[in-house]
């Protein structure tokens, strides 16, 4: 594919050497922090660099690693930020990581989407489910397409192709009274660790898939995928009564033997999708009970996720990674969670806009306090750290920084624009336009095992199971050298 050389330009860096500065009172002010804290994210991407891989984020340590499904947190924070803000600054070099990760091998490109040959060995559905989830937004929000003459599928194509590959996953589990009577399991590959274990993240994320696809093409059959997908989360016990959503338990065990750690990003993936169900099921006779039922789910699962994660007992408190975070014994992958709830309260208040009372006041809270934990720190004054309930001066007790709290930060910031981002419709394939990058890069957009208390470890993004086989890595990327904060100006090597 093309890949032009970048010029070396500030332009857009925002304050060098200053703590994070917002009036809340202004759209412009928190338009303007969003983007230092997206330059200051994006610094840490080296995917459009010489040897490097494109649209993964590169390992921050010897020890540690970010996985490929990190990749596409990246990139649908930065649709996100482009959707709020215009700021198109990151948009080529995001559709370029976007379209790498789906492999470039010959033939039909739609065959295995989101499953490049390096991460065969341990892919994970929960992994190419949010990648489709970030090409499914990007339909959504009329990103521009790849340029003609990289010869790739559109966004919505490469969704639907990440929801028939799992689909037809699902549909070899039920039926199989031995293995939970259906399903996704974790991993993909029968020989890898995981491949005995479903859990609530792999079909939330198929439901989520599932619930988009319905409201954009209008089909019914991905509305009945997505409450087949729900009755079975509810059955198996990984949805309960009072809407708390569990890790997932082992297929050996029949799923009797529910891991009940608690991640905040399972119901927001979960109460993402209620809205899109709710907001694309119309009020007629026919079709009303449905909309009553989705808007209860989506009602249920937000009060609870919102109370549950509060670090205070009011649902509108500053929320916390409840299974890690007082602890200090967050993974790498555990440091994302907060920002993609974040990121899927705001997109479901502007899908059902009844949930603004409840929901602004904790979008509000977590924006406050991100911003104070980016007060100091790193060549910029503004390092934005994990942990928002701790008071410092200086956050220096907060050492789980770099890209996760970078991203939680931005997702909290764009949650305050969501009442602005109501006037932009999300898209369906009836309003949606095509717009693709020229070759020169220019492109318009098409814009109209834990316990009761959560202590314990999960599957995959969250750690390891009651199992130690089950332990285990996402994905197959290579490991990196120490990843360390990159100086002001490298950073323009990012824009196009």
């Amino acid at each position: 594919m093309y890949r032009g050389a970048l010029p070396l330009l500030l332009a857009g860096a925002g304050s060098a050497s200053a703590a994070l500065q917002v009036d809340f009172g202004s759209s412009s002010s928190i338009k303007a922090a969003a983007k230092d804290v997206a330059f200051d994210a994006m610094t840490y991407y080296k995917g459009n660099q010489s040897g490097e891989i494109p649209g993964l984020l590169a390992s921050p340590g010897p020890h540690s690693e970010y996985y490929p499904w990190t990749g596409a947190i990246l990139w649908s924070t930065m649709i996100d930020y482009w959707c709020y803000t215009d700021d198109d600054a990151y948009n080529r070099v995001a559709v370029e990581g976007m379209v790498h990760q789906n492999g470039e091998g010959q033939g039909d490109r739609l065959a295995h989407p989101f499953m490049p040959a390096n991460w065969s060995a341990s892919l994970a559905n929960d992994d190419q489910g949010f990648w489709g989830m970030a090409a499914m937004q990007a339909a959504e929000s009329g990103f521009p397409e790849a340029p003609q003459d990289w010869d790739q599928p559109r966004w919505i194509e490469l969704a639907q192709a990440v929801f028939e590959t799992q689909a037809r996953r699902f549909d070899a589990e039920e039926g199989n009274e031995k293995a939970c009577n259906g399903g996704l399991r974790w991993v993909v590959a029968p020989l890898s660790a995981g491949y005995n274990y479903k859990n609530s993240v792999s079909n939330a994320v198929f439901l989520n898939l599932a619930a988009r696809l319905a409201r954009y093409t209008g089909n019914q059959t991905y509305a009945d995928w997505a409450s087949r997908t729900w009755d079975w989360l509810a059955a198996v016990g990984f949805i309960d009564a009072d809407f708390r959503v569990f890790d997932g338990a082992h297929v050996e065990k029949n799923c009797t033997d529910i891991n009940r750690a608690q991640f905040s990003y399972v119901p927001g993936v979960l109460l993402q999708a209620a809205a899109y169900l709710y907001n694309q099921t119309s009020d007629d006779n026919n079709s009303n009970s449905n909309k009553k039922i989705w808007q209860s789910r989506l009602e249920g699962l937000t009060n609870a996720t919102l109370t549950h994660f509060s670090s205070s007992p009011s649902s509108s408190g500053i929320l916390v990674e409840r299974a890690c975070e007082a602890r200090g014994t967050c993974t790498t992958d555990m440091l994302f969670f907060k920002g993609i709830l974040f990121r899927s309260l705001a997109s479901a208040v502007r899908l059902a806009p009844f949930l603004h009372g409840a929901a602004l006041p904790a979008l509000r809270a977590n924006a406050e306090a991100a911003v104070k934990a980016c007060a100091s720190g790193g060549p910029n004054g503004r390092e934005c750290g994990f942990r928002w309930t701790t008071t410092t001066t200086d956050g220096d007790d907060d050492d789980k920084k770099g890209p996760p709290a970078e991203l939680n930060a931005l997702s909290a910031l764009l949650g305050m624009l969501v009442d602005e981002a109501a006037g932009k419709a999300m898209l369906t394939n009836a309003t949606a336009g095509t717009a693709a990058y020229s070759k020169s890069g220019s492109g318009s957009s098409g814009k109209g095992s834990g316990g009761d208390d959560d202590t314990g470890t999960g599957t995959g993004k969250t750690g390891s199971t009651a199992s130690s086989t089950d332990s285990g890595k996402s994905a197959g990327s290579a490991t990196r050298a120490a990843l360390g904060l990159v100086l002001a100006g490298v950073v323009a090597a990012l824009m196009s």
